[in-house]
């Protein structure tokens, strides 16, 4: 079985990474970006049968800072 985590940081949170991006498009040419936002996703290859409470333990424990980052789980 397969699980994607998305982890993003939160809302209120300086994302420089993102700012870079949104800065690095308009030097490009690319008007009108007003924000970008930068994340991450992680795939995970789990045994069968993995409950996702297992997979929420993992991002609490390890995948997302939860103080700064949200995360979202999807089951493939």
């Amino acid at each position: 079985m397969k699980a994607r985590v998305h982890v993003m940081l939160k809302n209120g949170v300086l994302d420089p990474q993102g700012e870079a991006v949104r800065h690095a498009l308009g030097a490009l040419g690319f008007e009108g970006v007003a924000g970008v936002r930068q994340g991450k996703v992680i795939e995970l290859d789990l045994a069968d049968g993995t409950s996702e409470d297992t997979i929420t333990a993992m991002c609490e424990k390890l995948l997302a800072n939860t103080v700064i980052e949200s995360y979202r789980i999807e089951v493939l």
